[in-house]
């Protein structure tokens, strides 16, 4: 079994920042694509940002210039820094990560974190 486990969310004033980490743990040969959503109280859930193993990198609009995305494939992990936070940044934040569980096997599979809040005040 693999379990993804989000830490850093929390309260900050408008113009602040935060640094949001998701570590992988489990079952796992290697990691593809990890990337981060978040979704805001009756709204989809969007993309924020995703990177991929050779660690290109994509961002929603709204994030440019503000958040960055990488990952530290010795610990299975992903994070998020956040800066220049807006009160319209006030979401759910999710980690998804593509997991290749077996040497032999080409599946990848899906796994999501349980979700983080992350709240900015104006």
């Amino acid at each position: 079994q693999v379990q993804l486990v989000e830490s850093g969310g929390g309260l900050v004033q408008a113009g602040g920042s935060l640094r949001l980490s998701c570590a992988a743990a489990g079952t796992i040969f290697s990691i593809n694509a990890m990337g981060w959503h978040r979704q805001a109280p009756g709204k989809q859930r969007e993309l924020v940002a995703d990177i991929t193993s050779g660690g290109s990198t994509n961002y929603a609009d709204s994030v440019k210039g503000r958040f960055t995305i990488s990952r530290d494939d010795a610990k299975n992990t992903v994070f998020l820094q956040m800066n220049s936070l807006k009160p319209e940044d006030t979401a759910v934040y999710y980690c998804n990560a593509m997991i290749r569980k077996r040497s032999w096997s080409l599946n990848e599979y899906d796994y999501w974190g349980q979700g983080t809040q992350v709240t900015v005040s104006s």
